[in-house]
C-alpha cells in the first residue's frame, strides 16, 4: 500500500509539471504551477522533477535548497537587526493628551518622569542625575491608566511597545522568561522608546505566596530585566517601562524599590469637577442644545470612573437617536421640506445606494442596474415590513434619501438624554456591595421634623452644597448615630436621607460582616469603606449597629474586640473619610463602645422618641393618604380620616409606635376585607377552592373588592387586637438613657414626656 501510494504521488507531480488537465469541467480550475522565475527568491522547497527518483534528489535541487534556505536566514537576521521596519512595528498610538480629561496632576507628573528623560536626555548626562527606569500606574478599573499611558506614547512620538502581561506566560518551562527578555532586547534596540505593560500584576506577584516555581522565575526574570536598563547599557538611550495595574498590593516587593519602578502614580476615583472635565472631553464630538449644564451632570454621577462616563455618553446618543426618530415620525421635530427627496421609487433608491459617490454621479444618476437596487434601506423591503405603525418605518419611507444639512439643523442631544440615561448605567465600583437608593421620601414620613432637620443639614446639605460647608472651614462629613425604641422610624429615616441626597447608598446589616475565619471580619470592614471612598460622595448606614460594636471588657472575645478596633480605625483613623457618610441605628446604645460616640466619629446623637399625640394624628393621615409606594386606603368619608386621627391622638394612642399605627391600619384593612368577602369557607366555595383563588378572580369577585371600604368601626376593632410594642418599663428606661446619650435637640423637646 505505501509503494503504490508513493507511485500515485510521483504520477500526480508528472501530471502536473508535464501538461495540464484535459477536463472541460470548469468546477475547479488546475492548480497554477508557478514560473521557476517567480520561484527563485522564495524559500519554499521547489516538488522534485517528473524524472528525478524518489528518495534521491538531484545536485542542483541540494544546491538551490542551501541556497535558498542560507537567503532566508539573512533575510531573518536582517528583520530583526534592521531599522527599518521600527515605525511600522511600534507606531506610537493615536490617542494624545487632548483626549484625557480630569487627570491634570497625572499628566503633570508622566511628562516630568517620562517625557523629560524620552525628550531631553543630554540634561540627564550633562548633570549626572539617573532618569527614572519604571512608572507604575494604579487605580481602580475604567479610571485611564491604559488611555494615559497611550497619550504619553502619542504625545512623545517614539517607539510605543505595548505588551499585555498574560501573554507572557507560556506553558513551556523557560519560554516565559526568554519571552521576557526578548521583549526588553528589543525596546533597546529601539530605544529611546516606551515599553508599557498592562496587569503588571499577572506576572509579577508575591513571590512568598507564589504557587509555582515558574512564578517565582518570571520574577526574578523581570527584576534583572529592570535592572540592565541602566543607561551605561542602554548606550545612553532611555528606555522607560510603564506598568498598569489595579492591584498594586500585590506586586513583588522587590519590584516597588528605587531603580525599577522608582515612582507611582495613583489614579483615583475623579470627583465632581474632574468629572465636569471629563464630560467636556467626551462630548466636543456631540452636538448638544445650548442650555447644557456639564457640573449638574458631574454632581448627578457620583462614583462614575471615566469608561462609566464614555457609557453614559453612548447611551445618551442612543436615546437621543430613538426620540429623534419619534419626534420627526409624529410630528413634533419640524424639518424643512427637501425638494430632492420626494422622488418615485427608482430614484430614490438609486439615490439612497449612491449618496457615498462623487457629486457628478449623484447629479446625473444613470439608469439603475439590478446590482444597484442592494442598497441598505430598499424600498421593497420596507414596503414589506409588518410593523407599518412603526414611528421609524414610517420616517424611513417618507425619507428615503439622506437628510440634508438644513433638516439635520434642529436634531441635537439634549440633557434630558443623559438623565434618561443615568438610569441604564450602574457605575462600575457600584456592581458589588452597593444597595439600591430607597424610595422613600420625606411625604412618606409623619412628624420627626426635628430630627428631619438635624439630618438635612447634617448629611443631605453637606453633600448637595460641599462649597458652602467648606467656606465655613467644616470639611469631615459628620457621623450620625439614631438611637431609640425599636419602631420609631430610625431605618426609615436612613432610606430617607439617601434619596433625598441622591448620594451612592451602602447599607450594612450588623451581624453580616461578621465571619468565623481570623482577620475575614476586619477585612469586610475595611473593604466597605474602602468602596465607600471609591464613590464618594457615599452614605453607610449600619443598621443595628449594638451587633457589630459592643462594648470592650475582658467579657469580649478577641475577634469581637479587633472588629470594633477596625470600625474605629476606618471611621477616624489616619485615612481621612471624606466625602463618606455614617448614619447607624441602634435600641441598644448602653450596649456600645464608648468610643465610638465621641465626636469624629459618631458625633451627633438623635434620639427618635414615639411620638406625641399630634405627631401620633399626622402618621395616621400620611398612613391613609397613601404615596407612591403604597397605595391610598379606601375610607367611607373623608371625616373617618379626622376621626382615626383624633382617636389615636388622645389616651387610647398612648405607647404606640409609627410601626404600631403601620400595624393598625393594616389590620383595620383586613378587617374590612373580611366584611365584605365573607367567612374564608364561603370564600373558597364561591371561587372554586385555592385553584381558582390562586389562578385570579371572576369579574364579580372583582366587583366586590373594588367597592372595599374602610370604615371607623374597623379600626376600633383593630385597636382591640394590636397592643403597643414599647412597655411602660422599657419606656422608662428609654427615658433614662436619654439623659446620658441624647443631644441637646432632643432634651429640650423631650423634657415634658418622662413618665
Amino acid at each position: 500500500m505505501q509503494g503504490l501510494w508513493q507511485r500515485r504521488k510521483v504520477n500526480l507531480n508528472a501530471t502536473t509539471q508535464t501538461a495540464p488537465s484535459t477536463s472541460a469541467t470548469p468546477a475547479s480550475p488546475p492548480p497554477t504551477t508557478p514560473t521557476p522565475s517567480e520561484e527563485t527568491p522564495r524559500s519554499e522547497p521547489v516538488p522534485p522533477a517528473s524524472g528525478t527518483v524518489e528518495g534521491v534528489p538531484s545536485t542542483s535541487s541540494q544546491s538551490k535548497r542551501k541556497l535558498r534556505s542560507t537567503r532566508g536566514e539573512e533575510g531573518n537576521k536582517r528583520s530583526r537587526v534592521g531599522t527599518g521596519n521600527t515605525a511600522k512595528e511600534y507606531a506610537p498610538p493615536t490617542v494624545r493628551l487632548s483626549d484625557l480629561g480630569g487627570v491634570d496632576p497625572c499628566v503633570e507628573k508622566m511628562l516630568e518622569l517620562v517625557a523629560m528623560p524620552l525628550t531631553h536626555p543630554e540634561v540627564y548626562l550633562h548633570t549626572g542625575v539617573q532618569p527614572p527606569r519604571g512608572v507604575l500606574l494604579h487605580g481602580p478599573p475604567g479610571c485611564g491608566k491604559t488611555m494615559l499611558a497611550n497619550a504619553i506614547g502619542g504625545e512623545l512620538g517614539v517607539p510605543f511597545i505595548s505588551v499585555s502581561a498574560p501573554s507572557i506566560v507560556s506553558g513551556m518551562s523557560g519560554e516565559s522568561e526568554k519571552t521576557l527578555r526578548e521583549t526588553f532586547e528589543e525596546a533597546k534596540r529601539v530605544a529611546p522608546s516606551l515599553l508599557f505593560i498592562d496587569e503588571i500584576d499577572a506576572i509579577t506577584p508575591k513571590r512568598e505566596s507564589a504557587q509555582r516555581e515558574m512564578e517565582r522565575r518570571i520574577v526574578a526574570q523581570f527584576l534583572t530585566c529592570m535592572d540592565e536598563l541602566s543607561w551605561e547599557k542602554t548606550d545612553n538611550k532611555p528606555v522607560i517601562v510603564i506598568g498598569a495595574t489595579n492591584r498594586p498590593d500585590a506586586l513583588d516587593p522587590a519590584l516597588r524599590r528605587a531603580g525599577r519602578f522608582d515612582h507611582e502614580i495613583g489614579m483615583t476615583v475623579p470627583d465632581d469637577e474632574a468629572r465636569a472635565q471629563i464630560l467636556r472631553v467626551l462630548c466636543e464630538k456631540l452636538r448638544l442644545d445650548g442650555t447644557f449644564d456639564f457640573n449638574a451632570l458631574a454632581k448627578a454621577t457620583p462614583g462614575y470612573v471615566g469608561a462609566d462616563l464614555s457609557a453614559l455618553t453612548g447611551a445618551a446618543g442612543i436615546i437621543a437617536v430613538k426620540r429623534i426618530f419619534k419626534s420627526l415620525s409624529e410630528g413634533t421635530i419640524v424639518i424643512p421640506d427637501n425638494s430632492a427627496s420626494i422622488v418615485d421609487t427608482d430614484t430614490a433608491m438609486q439615490v439612497d445606494v449612491t449618496h457615498s459617490a462623487p457629486a457628478a454621479a449623484i447629479s446625473s444618476p444613470p439608469t439603475p442596474s439590478p446590482d444597484a437596487r442592494l442598497g441598505p434601506f430598499p424600498q421593497p423591503v420596507l414596503s414589506s415590513l409588518s410593523i407599518t405603525h412603526s414611528p421609524i418605518a414610517r420616517f424611513l419611507r417618507s425619507h428615503p434619501g439622506p437628510l440634508t444639512p438644513a433638516q439635520l439643523a434642529p436634531l441635537s442631544i439634549s440633557a434630558a438624554d443623559f438623565m434618561l440615561a443615568l438610569k441604564e448605567i450602574q457605575p462600575s465600583a457600584q456592581r458589588e456591595g452597593f444597595a439600591t437608593v430607597p424610595d422613600v421620601t420625606w411625604s412618606d414620613i409623619g412628624a420627626l421634623h426635628a430630627t428631619r432637620s438635624e439630618l438635612h443639614m447634617a448629611v443631605v446639605q453637606p453633600i448637595r452644597r460641599p462649597e458652602i460647608f467648606r467656606a465655613v472651614g467644616i470639611d469631615a462629613p459628620a457621623g450620625v448615630l439614631l438611637w431609640g425604641p425599636p419602631g420609631c422610624g430610625k431605618t426609615l429615616l436612613a432610606k430617607a436621607v439617601a434619596n433625598e441626597s441622591q448620594a451612592s447608598f451602602i447599607s450594612v446589616k450588623g451581624p453580616e460582616l461578621l465571619n468565623k475565619y481570623v482577620g475575614e471580619s476586619e477585612r469586610a470592614v475595611r473593604q466597605v469603606f474602602a468602596r465607600a471612598r471609591a464613590s464618594s460622595p457615599c452614605i453607610i448606614f449600619f443598621d443595628e449597629l449594638d451587633a457589630l460594636v459592643p462594648r470592650r471588657d475582658d467579657a469580649l472575645s478577641e475577634s469581637s474586640a479587633r472588629v470594633v478596633n477596625t470600625l474605629l480605625t476606618e471611621l477616624d483613623g489616619l485615612d481621612a473619610r471624606r466625602g463618606v457618610f455614617v448614619l447607624a441605628a441602634t435600641n441598644r446604645p448602653d450596649m456600645l463602645d464608648p468610643a465610638m460616640c465621641r465626636p469624629g466619629r459618631l458625633d451627633k446623637l438623635l434620639y427618635v422618641d414615639l411620638p406625641a399625640p399630634e405627631e401620633r394624628a399626622e402618621i395616621i393621615r400620611t398612613l391613609l393618604a397613601g404615596s407612591r409606594r403604597r397605595s391610598r386606603v379606601p375610607l367611607l368619608s373623608p371625616e373617618v380620616v379626622e376621626d382615626v386621627a383624633v382617636m389615636m391622638g388622645g389616651p387610647k394612642g398612648d405607647d404606640y409606635s409609627g410601626a404600631d399605627l403601620a400595624a393598625l391600619v393594616r389590620e383595620a384593612g383586613v378587617r374590612a376585607l373580611r366584611r365584605a368577602l365573607g367567612p374564608l369557607e364561603e370564600m373558597e366555595g364561591h371561587s372554586g377552592g385555592a385553584v381558582a383563588s390562586v389562578t385570579g378572580y371572576d369579574a364579580s369577585e372583582r366587583k366586590d373588592v373594588e367597592g372595599v371600604v374602610v370604615l371607623f368601626e374597623d379600626f376600633q376593632d383593630a385597636l382591640q387586637k394590636v397592643a403597643p410594642s414599647v412597655s411602660k418599663a422599657q419606656r422608662r428606661r428609654y427615658e433614662a438613657l436619654r439623659e446620658t446619650f441624647a443631644s441637646g435637640v432632643g432634651r429640650r423637646e423631650n423634657k415634658e414626656r418622662v413618665v
